[in-house]
């Protein structure tokens, strides 16, 4: 049975029913509800926290091998991104140079790579930036090697007929060097041995024992066997084409004044005649009176890994040249 409530009313001195308004009631309702769920959110929050059910661990779990999956697979794109820029470059610096074709400038290739309406773009399933930053790196290589790919398709029209300038163009190493242990300097600034001060290396040292054959790196004709103050004893072939190559420092000279070479063919044997401080073979590469890293033309000795180990040991070489 429902209870009543009374209260005396001091005016009429009787005892009257008390009744509550409406309002009153409303407030009452809504401020047992609102603690109510207030209450059973912060249970469920702190259950959910101390006590997490099976599929919040699994699903955790899986959230953070994703992460770490994401961060491996950024790492590789960026890998991927630096040996498609070499690519690049080599294809400006090497290939195009080689068949005079003119090289593709970096604007010339984000434009043409615009252009690419055919190559398929990677959906991205997030919204999150890492998802997001992956899967624009992932278009932007596509496109780089999709227009790569065009790039070389012309590169090997140029190849057709060329068998002569190949020939002639320096593509081995000038001393025998297969274990990729007889580079001691790089191309680039170098502190100079005997000076002390750094100062421009024109090409690359090899590093062998006195009396090891120096090799024509191509066919060509010798314009230049002799001796000199800093260079020493030493050799520069023309192999036309705007090509020519120098070698350096030779305890002994084969070659003479007009004799034409072929690639593989001795022309000396090393030394350290000169400004030296060793046994060694300085070679240079230049184009066109332009001397370039002649680490660009060893193509016809190397497979892709022993490159790539080549362009670590030059980069990576002796601070100081020896000559």
């Amino acid at each position: 049975m429902k209870k009543i409530k009374y209260y005396y009313n001091t005016n009429t001195l009787r005892y009257e029913r008390l009744i509550t308004p409406l309002h009153v009631k409303l407030l009452r309702v809504f401020g047992f509800v609102s603690a109510l769920l207030v209450s059973s959110a912060i249970i469920i929050f702190l259950y959910n926290k101390f006590f997490p059910r099976p599929i919040d661990l699994e699903m955790r779990r899986k959230y953070e091998v994703m992460k770490d999956d994401y961060s491996t697979l950024n790492e590789n794109l960026q890998t991927l991104q630096q040996q498609m820029s070499e690519l690049e470059k080599r294809d400006n610096q090497v290939y195009r140079s080689i068949f005079a074709a003119t090289p593709l400038p970096d604007s010339t290739r984000a434009k043409l790579i615009e252009r690419k309406k055919e190559i398929a773009k990677i959906n991205i399933m997030g919204d999150d930036e890492l998802t997001q930053g992956i899967g624009n790196s992932l278009n932007n290589l596509s496109a780089r090697i999709a227009f790569q790919k065009d790039s070389y398709n012309d590169i090997e029209k140029l190849i057709k007929n060329q068998g002569n300038k190949l020939a002639c163009i320096p593509a081995i190493q000038p001393v025998s060097n297969k274990d990729l242990t007889r580079i001691g300097s790089g191309f680039g600034m170098r502190i100079h041995p005997i000076y002390g001060i750094p100062k421009m290396h024109y090409g690359i040292d090899f590093t062998a024992p006195q009396g090891t054959p120096i090799y024509a790196t191509g066919n060509g004709t010798v314009i230049t066997a002799g001796g000199g103050t800093g260079t020493g004893n030493h050799v520069i072939i023309n192999h036309g084409y705007g090509y020519q190559t120098v070698y350096m420092h030779m305890m002994r000279i084969k070659a003479r004044v007009g004799q034409h070479v072929k690639r593989g063919e001795v022309i000396g044997w090393v030394g350290s005649t000169g400004a030296s401080t060793g046994p060694h073979c300085h070679y240079e590469v230049r184009i066109d009176g332009i001397a370039v890293d002649p680490v660009y033309f060893f193509y016809n000795d190397l497979n892709a890994e022993q490159y790539d180990r080549l362009l670590k040991i030059a980069a990576t070489g002796s601070a100081k040249s020896f000559d």
